[in-house]
């Protein structure tokens, strides 16, 4: 992480934020308190930023030990909100398209997913406020720039997100490689988000209850199944083929 890209202090942490910087996490040392560090988490809170208690130990890997208790990881890109994204489409006449990302922790594989998502004009990527990737400057790089023009959403709630989305009259497709169903037979149609999990576990049950389909891409190999990245790309050019895109 360039040196840049961290804020170290409780002060300088919070001019930051008051002063509109994008969080995108924060870790703070475990057992701190008094005023300014109370002022502090109030302030997180009430901005929605993610953040960490960690053993002082973790704070000295990251920057030696001038970190006063607080080191925080600047985001490379600025937040867009759900609810604008959705009503903007549907106000401009189209029919809105999201990618959900439910823990995807790797950040070369969120670069090359935002990459994908642009791509095909999707209008957003869904991510959750805490365990997923940061986006940082090895993901931009890895978008090819795409994160520069994509809007990406950070949710404090996933589930209450697509609730929203369902509300909002877009169909949910989780994408697994336990459906039954494959791509090539799913219709897709209307407002739509693609909903993908972890490599690590998959999509979490909550979610794939909310889901209205679920849908995977057929494996003619002998793996299980492909890298998240790979499945976004594909699923995705199936929509845009379909909807004439």
């Amino acid at each position: 992480m360039n040196p840049a890209q961290i804020i170290k202090g409780i002060r300088p942490l919070t001019e930051a934020i008051v002063a509109g910087r994008e969080i995108d996490r924060v870790f703070v040392q475990k057992g701190l308190s008094g005023i300014l560090m109370k002022e502090l988490l109030s302030l997180l809170t009430l901005h929605n930023i993610p953040f960490q208690l960690v053993p002082v130990e973790k704070l000295n890997r990251i920057s030696g030990s001038n970190h006063q208790g607080i080191i925080a990881y600047i985001s490379s890109v600025i937040y867009s909100s759900l609810d604008h994204i959705i009503t903007t489409s549907f106000q401009s006449g189209r029919e809105p398209m999201v990618i959900i990302l439910d823990r995807i922790t790797d950040v070369r594989n969120f670069g090359a997913i935002a990459r994908t998502a642009e791509g095909l004009a999707f209008d957003a990527i869904v991510i959750p406020s805490k365990g997923s990737a940061q986006i940082n400057p090895d993901a931009m790089k890895a978008s090819a720039g795409a994160l520069n023009h994509i809007p990406v959403c950070r949710e404090n709630n996933l589930v209450s997100a697509i609730r929203y989305l369902r509300e909002s009259g877009l169909q949910i497709y989780a994408c697994t490689e336990k459906a039954d169903q494959d791509i090539y037979r799913q219709e897709f149609k209307g407002p739509l988000a693609l909903l993908f999990g972890s490599e690590e576990d998959g999509i979490s049950p909550a979610m794939l209850k909310l889901s209205d389909f679920r849908v995977k891409v057929p494996m003619k190999g002998k793996i299980a199944s492909f890298n998240v990245s790979v499945t976004v790309a594909i699923v995705g050019g199936e929509v845009m083929r379909q909807k004439g895109l």
